[in-house]
């Protein structure tokens, strides 16, 4: 002990001890990939949906009219919404394993569930179409054989990782589905979406499993018009959505669009510009959502996690650290109002790179790992080429 305080001075023995017991503690505070546990749901099924403009669609009007549509543009069309999707995530998620991370098939939805938030009407139309090729709306909206069993399989699996989350099975999880739903309204089919996944979700969670709030955060580019049509005037749902403006796609979402009745305040847009980014994104989570949730306590968090706002789907322009970066603040969100309480949904991104790329970063997040503060684009590489070059300019 002499020889320890000669060498570090009057008390330098316990000093240097609270140091590394400091630095212990500040070590195990880092956020670590496999803190937290994630359950990832893929079934197989939701492969079903894959409808082919090569096939031949029931006639009618509908048909004739989406027909003209694609006859009129410059490029051979394909359906975007395709299998290729879901099994790009998957292929990244196996290649590199996400400590933390463990997999769960899904489970069809009931046709009570899915009339949570569906007319019994529209029920019956889109299950007449079991088995059929048939264009459900002009914006291209389309069933193959094996779309309707896809859909109360993408529906039943957003409801399985809401059940999973509420168990305490996970401290967060992730809905890997298709199609995606947030544009499906209550008696309309639109935006490739058939059923609203994550609205099926929500409300089985307000009937089922005594979560009374439930908060929606859809970061989709394109606005939830659905899940906005579904809740519009219910005050125990709040729905967050940040989107690219209008007349992007589809048209809806103005900010001053609020709610209505008892939900009036309860919806909450966002309307972005065309190259909006990081920064931006950033701060409408932290300066809207986080107030937004403090003032309605949720007991619940579902996030519609879209991944056209990446740059490369050509929409917005975020990139995979901005992602990072918005799923800590969602993480925050649930930490302080609902630990544990934290399932994503699927929606949208067809660049297959970004879209896997995307989800798979923010699945590390939500396994613990730690989030990039983003910047601009290019500034740090120009600081280092001002360094670089500017003694070069100096007569000294």
């Amino acid at each position: 002990m002499a020889s320890a305080c000669r060498r570090y001075g009057k008390h330098g023995y316990w000093s240097v001890l609270e140091t590394k017991s400091r630095t212990v503690e500040q070590a195990r505070e880092q956020p670590v990939i496999g803190d937290r546990s994630v359950l990832v749901f893929y079934d197989e099924r939701v492969l079903g949906h894959e409808p082919n403009i090569e096939e031949p669609f029931l006639p009618g009007r509908l048909a004739r009219r989406v027909k003209e549509i694609l006859e009129g543009l410059d490029v051979k069309w394909s359906y975007p919404e395709h299998p290729g999707r879901v099994r790009a995530v998957m292929e990244l998620l196996k290649a590199e394993p996400i400590a933390g991370v463990t997999f769960r098939s899904g489970k069809p939805a009931t046709r009570e569930q899915l009339a949570r938030v569906h007319t019994l009407s529209y029920l019956d139309d889109i299950f007449a179409m079991r088995g059929q090729n048939a264009w459900l709306d002009r914006d291209t909206t389309a069933v193959s054989t094996g779309s309707v069993e896809a859909a109360e399989v993408a529906a039943g699996t957003a409801i399985a990782a809401v059940e999973a989350v509420v168990a305490g099975e996970a401290q967060s999880s992730f809905a890997l589905v298709r199609p995606p739903g947030h544009h499906a309204e209550p008696v309309r089919a639109r935006g490739f979406c058939l059923f609203n996944n994550v609205a099926v979700a929500a409300a089985h969670a307000q009937a089922e499993l005594g979560c009374r709030r439930v908060l929606i955060i859809d970061w989709d580019a394109h606005h939830a018009n659905g899940t906005q049509a579904i809740f519009y005037s219910d005050p125990d749902v709040m729905l967050f959505d940040t989107h690219r403006a209008s007349p992007f796609y589809p048209g809806s979402g103005h900010i001053e669009e609020v709610g209505a009745g008892a939900g009036e305040g309860t919806t909450v847009n966002v309307p972005l510009p065309a190259g909006t980014g990081d920064i931006a994104m950033v701060k409408a989570f932290r300066d809207i959502l986080v107030p937004a949730a403090e003032w309605f306590e949720p007991d619940l968090v579902l996030v519609s996690a879209g991944f056209d706002p990446h740059r490369l789907d050509l929409a917005l322009n975020l990139s995979y650290d901005g992602f990072a970066a918005i799923t800590e603040v969602v993480q925050e969100v649930v930490d302080r109002h609902c630990p544990g309480r934290l399932a994503m949904i699927l929606e949208g991104g067809y660049h297959l790179e970004s879209l896997a790329r995307g989800a798979h970063t923010v699945i590390e997040v939500l396994a613990g790992g730690d989030a990039p503060t983003p910047g601009e684009a290019g500034v740090e590489e120009v600081a280092e080429a001002v360094a670089f070059h500017l003694s070069a300019f100096r007569d000294d």
